[in-house]
């Protein structure tokens, strides 16, 4: 079995790409599904998220509410005055560095990658020559590169990250703008997890174009695999 981490910046394309490889064959597990179920009422993970957080990002049923935990984790407001601001790219701007993300990610990432890894287990006990695929933002930052055969890093240029983002998010560009903006800052620059990458799928074309790139580098996973 072919253990792969597919990842990306925020907005990049990642699930996209990720339905691609399973149209093809792969199996594939997102991250922040995982994440999800351990942040239910009752997890271990919800009973340290709430701990350290705090009620108040509870809903009335008591479930997470994301938005509240992440304006915690992120910051509520990015700073604006710097030029460097601008760049959804630029992660060395400091004062738009999150205050609590480590914090949140000490707390969730471990058992994550512990599910990640017990569900790539089990897809090889049943298929040894299968393409197991977890779709993952933070896979470099979180030092999970090394539970995967090879890595897969899916780009796009910063204007379209900003603009899917506004579309999935319902926001006006200068608001997704900001929000992309201080997300990246808590995630290592593109171009370092292009150098990390095994392989790069560019995801600022036509889906057509992506899609071609992800029937070639699937080629060479199957290929690997079996």
């Amino acid at each position: 079995m072919l253990k792969v981490g597919l990842t990306g910046a925020i907005a990049s394309g990642k699930s996209v790409v990720g339905e691609m490889f399973v149209a093809l064959g792969a199996h594939l597990v997102q991250a922040d599904r995982i994440a999800h179920s351990l942040m239910q009422p009752g997890e271990a993970v919800y009973t340290e998220v709430v701990r350290h957080f705090g009620r108040d990002i509870l809903n009335p049923d008591g479930d997470i509410n994301r938005s509240k935990l992440a304006e915690l984790a992120f910051g509520a407001n990015p700073v604006r005055s710097s030029p460097a601001s601008s760049n959804p790219g630029n992660a060395s701007h400091a004062t738009s560095k999150p205050a609590r993300v480590e914090e949140l990610n000490r707390i969730v990432h471990p058992a994550v990658l512990r599910s990640q890894q017990e569900w790539m287990n089990e897809i090889g006990r049943h298929d040894p020559h299968a393409v197991a695929i977890v779709e993952a933002a933070l896979i470099l930052e979180a030092g999970a590169a090394k539970q995967f055969d090879r890595l897969v890093v899916v780009k796009c240029s910063d204007e379209q990250r900003i603009a899917r983002f506004a579309a999935r998010q319902k926001l006006d560009s200068e608001t997704a703008r900001r929000e992309v903006t201080r997300r990246m800052a808590a995630q290592l620059p593109e171009e370092e997890k292009i150098k990390a990458a095994d392989h790069v799928i560019d995801n600022s074309g036509s889906l057509d174009q992506t899609r071609e790139q992800v029937r070639e580098v699937w080629g060479k996973l199957h290929a690997e695999a079996a």
